[in-house]
């Protein structure tokens, strides 16, 4: 059995285990209280855009949504991770999905996120750039993400999504195909050049938009996935402080034993020598 001094100071040890969880858990839910706010609104804005955008009657045949070739044909998977630790297991299932799907023949990988890149590298997945995202609530600015992905005819994003607090699912989605589907779902009220005047033209504004679609889309996967992060990271910090509780009430249950077996062996001590001395006054 231990000593109680040893006991204690685990103890003590694991009540600041505790307490940095309760901290990092507090940190999490007031970050899910922030950003969940901002991606709802972000779809509100994202619907209202691709409203104005679907309106603009174009020809199919010259929008991004339709390109062919470039970077040699191969696909791109753009991989949404968090720039640090401590969120449990989420960006492991994400990298295990990508890994599930990934051909280094055909795929090149970009990675955002700090975490995601260092298990990509633990698993000997080469990615092609890597992005570090800012931990904000704010907007962040993904051009030169979209700058990297634009030679490509096929872009999957995996990025984690927000089901509940104590729920985070892996996704992904296909910006091309998405944006396409969109199109093809487009309502009868379109404006053309016919019957409008596009300055500068009607191409222009149609590329500068669908641009501006992709941007917005790539930026709530990544407001959707820190909102899965921080949530993951909360559940994470609060099983770590029941934990934490759970040492503390075993640890309290030993340091009560090893007390009482020390007292034990002091009285056990004591009455030895007691004997010794009785015995000795006999012989005397």
């Amino acid at each position: 059995m231990r000593r109680a001094s040893s006991i204690e100071k685990d103890s003590r040890q694991t009540v600041t285990v505790e307490n940095l969880t309760g901290v990092f858990e507090s940190i999490a839910s007031t970050q899910v209280a922030k950003v969940r706010s901002k991606v709802t609104l972000s779809k509100e804005f994202f619907e209202l855009i691709w409203k104005c955008y679907s309106s603009i009657k174009f020809d199919p045949s010259s929008r991004i949504t339709n390109r062919s070739g470039g970077e040699d044909d191969k696909k791109v998977f753009v991989v949404i991770s968090a720039e640090a630790g401590l969120s449990g297991d989420i960006d492991q299932r994400l990298v295990n999905k990508v890994m599930a799907d990934y051909d280094e023949a055909t795929t090149d990988v970009i990675v955002l996120g700090t975490h995601g890149a260092t298990q990509l590298r633990q698993r000997n997945i080469p990615f092609k750039r890597y992005f570090k995202v800012t931990e904000t609530d704010h907007y962040i600015d993904v051009m030169p993400v979209i700058a990297a992905v634009l030679p490509y005819t096929t872009i999957i994003v995996y990025y984690e999504e927000y089901v509940s607090l104590g729920i985070q699912e892996i996704k992904t989605i296909n910006l091309i195909t998405s944006m396409k589907d969109l199109s093809e779902s487009a309502g009868e009220d379109t404006m053309n050049a016919n019957d409008t005047i596009f300055e500068p033209s009607l191409d222009v504004i149609a590329d500068e938009m669908e641009i501006t679609m992709m941007t917005l889309a790539l930026s709530q996967t990544i407001m959707e996935s820190s909102l899965a992060q921080s949530a993951s990271r909360f559940n994470a910090m609060a099983l770590a402080k029941k934990r934490a509780l759970m040492m503390l009430f075993d640890y309290g249950l030993e340091f009560h034993r090893a007390k009482r077996s020390e007292s034990d062996r002091r009285l056990r001590e004591v009455m030895i020598s007691l004997k010794k001395k009785r015995a000795h006054a006999r012989t005397q």
